[in-house]
């Protein structure tokens, strides 16, 4: 190669079919494991292309004193409530997004075409929404009648948790308890962050213990990681906006570590896309309060983070091409045919992946 083609090389582009492959339905896991933390991990070198097989239980093996965790603290809460309509009485399936204001929120309901602008919705004997608006998205925005305590106590005593579309039951007792990372502490997401369901207390003490700092951040995840991407163009894609918080402490953690030499080890495509997201200028976390809506896809240069905890996504989802471009999108391409040879377990519920 000369020298003219090397400075005149461009890195590969993609488009939405290049992340499409075929995954049989008996590998998505509808249920967790018995026990939170013996999934099985699949460990992907980015330097040597090396893929060996773990157990989860095996992740502070991989720590170093110095490194620094970075994990998303969201919690889900129950947003699937059921309604009555007024006037027919039909029954409306109200799903809470996200909180506008006080006593406004967005939601999508089921079935749509029954529920306009100016319908009276009621949780419940002492609790009505007002349809108010609709969303570009197809939903619906609702004022209800009742203070923001006693609103949410309703959703937290009623509501059903949600699972994700690909899981093709209904939410169970056990899904308030697993689908809920043990660090959940504040209360916003619609979504779990999934790969971080397969952390316990003790293996994040065995963490600890090896020299690791664990730094919390919140991104609320939304419906929209859900989405399907519908452009070939990836660049013509747009994300929906997600409410993310990186605090002083964590930020100055996160920075000391890049700058002693430490790794910073982000656990799912959530707390990257937080961490990713609070960079003003160069390769320093600020700490923020605001919205994100940033896509993540190859070719893209990462700032802060050096290797990564994640499951194993949805062909063509964001989450896929996001791994792709942390860790090279034929390198994952690879990682996944064996997984499915060797019959991992796939999405929320399923298998963790480390890339380092």
């Amino acid at each position: 190669m000369t020298k003219f083609e090397i400075f005149n090389t461009k890195p590969k582009t993609y488009r939405l079919s290049d992340f499409n492959f075929d995954l049989p339905e008996e590998l998505v896991a509808s249920y967790p494991t018995e026990k939170r933390g013996d999934s099985r991990m699949m460990v992907l070198d980015r330097k040597s292309k090396k893929i060996e097989s773990r157990s989860f239980g095996d992740i502070a093996s991989y720590f170093r004193k110095g490194d620094c965790l970075v994990i998303n603290n969201t919690k889900v809460f129950p947003a699937r409530l059921f309604a009555k309509k007024d006037k027919t009485d039909a029954d409306v399936e109200v799903f809470l997004l996200r909180e506008l204001e006080d006593n406004i929120w967005e939601v999508l309901v089921k079935p749509a075409r029954k529920v306009r602008i100016g319908n009276k919705l009621y949780l419940g004997e002492d609790i009505l929404c007002d349809v108010i608006d609709n969303t570009v998205s197809g939903g619906r925005v609702i004022r209800h009648n009742c203070s923001k305590k006693e609103f949410m106590d309703y959703v937290m005593e009623n509501g059903k948790s949600p699972l994700p579309p690909y899981i093709r039951r209904d939410s169970e007792e056990i899904d308030r308890v697993r689908y809920q990372t043990v660090f959940a502490t504040e209360l916003g997401a619609v979504a779990a962050p999934t790969a971080g369901l397969h952390f316990t207390d003790e293996i994040l003490e065995q963490i600890r213990a090896a020299g690791v700092k664990i730094v919390n951040v919140t991104l609320h995840i939304g419906l929209g990681t859900f989405r399907a991407v519908l452009v070939e163009d990836l660049s013509r894609h747009t994300m929906d906006s997600e409410y993310y918080t990186i605090s002083e402490d964590s930020a100055k953690i996160i920075n000391s570590t890049k700058k002693s030499g430490g790794r910073v080890i982000a656990v799912g495509t959530s707390a990257i896309r937080a961490v990713e997201s609070s960079i003003v200028s160069g390769h320093e976390v600020v700490a923020q309060h605001s919205w994100t809506d940033k896509f993540i896809f190859p070719p893209y240069q990462f700032k802060v983070v050096d290797t990564m905890v994640t499951n194993f996504h949805q062909p063509k989802s964001t989450p896929i091409m996001l791994v792709s471009a942390f860790a090279d999108k034929e390198f994952i391409m690879k990682a996944y045919e064996q997984a499915i040879a060797e019959k991992y377990r796939f999405y929320s519920y399923g298998d963790a992946m480390l890339i380092l």
